[in-house]
């Protein structure tokens, strides 16, 4: 990633700013949770707790597609420019998987170089201070609905500037009040345990949240662009599964809650349970941004349908599916987006052919304008 050398002026901002890199990292994750089983015991997993794991993770990579995709149709109709989200051209899109490959091959030789132990602690704490700000973020609307009118709900504004007069640039400008307060204590508790205890639940919690926020603030402008985003990284990630050991070595080295996990043994060990199915955040993201963008057409339609985001959401849970079958079957590493992009690019293609929409998909591009340092500070949004 490439910072421009400004804070982020808003939470949004600073939220999307730490999806952004969280999704950098997501370079390094086994893409689909190929490596189920933990590396440190030979556990045979029960059908039972194959099923739940499995059963599991699909169930929580369905809520932040769900509920980013609703949230980011009232983020694009923000009048505030603050809190208006962050929106990704097809030139973007079109150099997002070589950035990306530099990205993980060069992981890859920071973990053959340098000490594993001594980068992950550094990547730990680094992670915790972003998983605070995107889980307060997620949080922040339901604290907002709990606490009572009465609430003495005060605003904050933390302002740190360069220079004087006309040259003045903000470098912080951060707005916030006292339920946001409330929710950066909950957030550092969760932050905390993390660090403490590197608890899967604590890894989940963020990891949710992650996924949630990068659904809701990472707008694509167009269907095209979307096409060019998800082929590209289908070619990605076919590459770095099936082409090289690059992308699995990195994943058993790098710890951050940049992926979902499930116990397969939790049926016996309950809550200590170590032996886990994963899946990577970017299976989440990369296709929820579409799903979200096909949910915001379906209201620029203003026929009261929402057809093509259902029809996109049952494709994602069709291809998450059949990778976990595939995986399963073959006890093989697989890259996820092989089968995903497919199903969520044709699902609503072949729909809209159906109802005759399909040019009018392709040209509706979204009214959501993009912040002038969109370019310079987020230059990898992939898995």
């Amino acid at each position: 990633m490439s910072e421009a050398g400004t804070a982020p002026d808003s939470a949004p901002e600073a939220v999307t700013a730490a999806v952004s890199a969280v999704l950098e990292a997501l370079n390094a994750t086994d893409s689909n949770g190929t490596e189920t089983l933990n590396a440190t015991a030979k556990f045979v997993a029960t059908a039972e707790g194959t099923a739940l794991a499995y059963g599991s993770l699909v169930f929580m990579a369905l809520l932040p597609i769900f509920f980013g995709a609703l949230r980011s149709v009232d983020c694009s109709k923000s009048k505030n420019a603050a809190d208006m989200p962050e929106t990704i051209t097809s030139r973007d899109a079109a150099r997002f998987p070589i950035i990306a490959s530099c990205t993980l091959f060069g992981l890859y030789l920071f973990f053959k170089v340098f000490s594993q132990e001594y980068i992950n602690l550094l990547l730990s704490v680094y992670f915790f201070a972003l998983g605070v700000l995107s889980l307060s973020h997620t949080m922040s609307p339901l604290v907002s609905r709990i606490f009572p009118a009465s609430f003495p709900n005060k605003q904050y504004q933390l302002l740190f500037t360069q220079g004087s007069g006309e040259s003045k640039e903000d470098i912080v400008n951060y707005e916030f009040d006292s339920k946001n307060l409330v929710c950066l204590l909950i957030s550092s508790v969760v932050g905390v345990w993390y660090l403490l205890k590197k608890h899967w639940i604590a890894n989940n919690l963020f990891g949710l949240a992650f996924a949630l926020n990068g659904v809701e603030l990472l707008h694509l402008n167009n269907v095209s662009t979307g096409c060019i985003l998800l082929g590209g990284l289908f070619v990605y990630d076919v590459f770095w599964v099936f082409g090289t050991n690059v992308m699995v070595t990195v994943a058993k080295s790098f710890e951050a809650p940049i992926k979902l996990v499930f116990p397969q043994d939790l049926l016996e060990k309950g809550l200590q349970a170590n032996n886990f199915a994963m899946l990577g955040l970017g299976d989440i993201v990369i296709p929820g941004i579409f799903i979200a963008l096909l949910l915001r057409f379906d209201v620029s339609l203003k026929k009261n349908s929402r057809t093509y985001f259902y029809s996109s959401f049952l494709a994602y849970i069709f291809g998450l599916g059949l990778t976990i079958f595939v995986m399963h079957t073959f006890k093989h590493a697989q890259p996820a987006l092989l089968y995903l992009v497919p199903a969520c690019i044709g699902f609503p293609v072949l729909v809209a052919m159906f109802k005759g929409e399909l040019t009018e998909m392709f040209r509706w591009v979204t009214t959501t304008t993009a912040h002038p340092r969109y370019i310079s500070r987020i230059k990898v949004t992939s898995q």
